[in-house]
């Protein structure tokens, strides 16, 4: 299957009919940083959202998070699609010169430069957005933390049309969005969750916003003081009541399951006659 699928990523890569262009995300980047800040060669790629440059640095594609490799864990297994992500990444970048532009933060805790990456035609313009072609191609969800949200939009909308055909990780249950009465059943792992906001709750500086009348059963979205202000300047959490939403983060467990939200982001209003798979 391994070596199928990267027949087939070649082949799409030769035929040019990738649409995640430049122009769809690096025009948010340049208020930051109006040149490229780095350029190089890659050399090794990692899995399906980390490669390393002949310049020096390892590189976590910020924004997007590919099926999981074990990569020296004890015991982790590999999430399915795992070699055919990292596969298809290596044929996108084979022999491949990538511009990186950063966001608000350019490094994570393990010292890896956070970017988004371009590939570069032979004039040295940067022409396919990688992140944004491994979400449409359905071997990445998006991921995107508090301190570089950045090209969020295209990324959604590039998930949504690849949820909707089905394409990749999509195809399968094991990346299916979840409802939220089953959500116990997912602790520890990252999932898209929806369900109906029931009420929304403020104790304490924190945000509740609960999915059931059980509180300490039923799923639960919390918004943390820490986050509490920022996110009330961009949208107030009792507007999420009655909605039917879906949230993307780690599911944890503390009177029942819960996601921790840090930013609007990470929640989007559906449609009531949403489905929960595969859309």
């Amino acid at each position: 299957m391994k070596a199928c699928f990267a027949i087939a990523a070649a082949t799409l890569v030769a035929a040019h009919i990738s649409t995640a262009t430049a122009e769809d995300c690096r025009s948010e980047l340049q208020p930051k940083s109006q040149t490229h800040s780095h350029t190089g060669r890659v050399v090794q790629v990692i899995d399906g959202d980390t490669i390393r440059l002949d310049t020096g640095p390892e590189v976590r594609m910020m924004g997007t998070q590919a099926p999981k490799l074990p990569l020296g864990r004890p015991g982790f297994k590999p999430w399915p699609l795992s070699t055919e992500a990292r596969s298809l990444l290596e044929n996108l970048t084979q022999d491949q010169s990538v511009q990186l532009f950063f966001g608000p933060t350019d490094t994570d805790r393990y010292g890896r430069a956070l970017a988004h990456v371009f590939l570069e035609d032979e004039n040295g313009a940067p022409t396919i957005w990688l992140q944004g072609e491994m979400v449409r191609r359905g071997m990445a969800r998006v991921y995107v933390l508090v301190d570089n949200r950045v090209c969020v939009a295209p990324l959604l909308a590039r998930e949504k049309a690849a949820r909707q055909e089905r394409r990749g990780i999509w195809s399968l249950p094991f990346y299916r969005i979840r409802s939220h009465d089953k959500a116990d059943e997912d602790v520890g792992t990252f999932q898209i969750v929806e369900g109906v906001v029931q009420d929304v709750a403020k104790r304490r500086s924190r945000y509740f916003l609960n999915f059931g009348q059980d509180w300490r059963e039923d799923f639960t979205i919390t918004i943390s003081p820490d986050y509490a202000r920022k996110f009330e300047k961009e949208v107030d959490p009792h507007t999420y009541e009655g909605k039917k939403v879906r949230v993307r983060g780690w599911v944890e467990d503390y009177n029942g399951p819960f996601i921790e939200a840090s930013h609007p982001d990470q929640i989007e209003i559906t449609p009531e006659a949403a489905s929960i798979w595969p859309f």
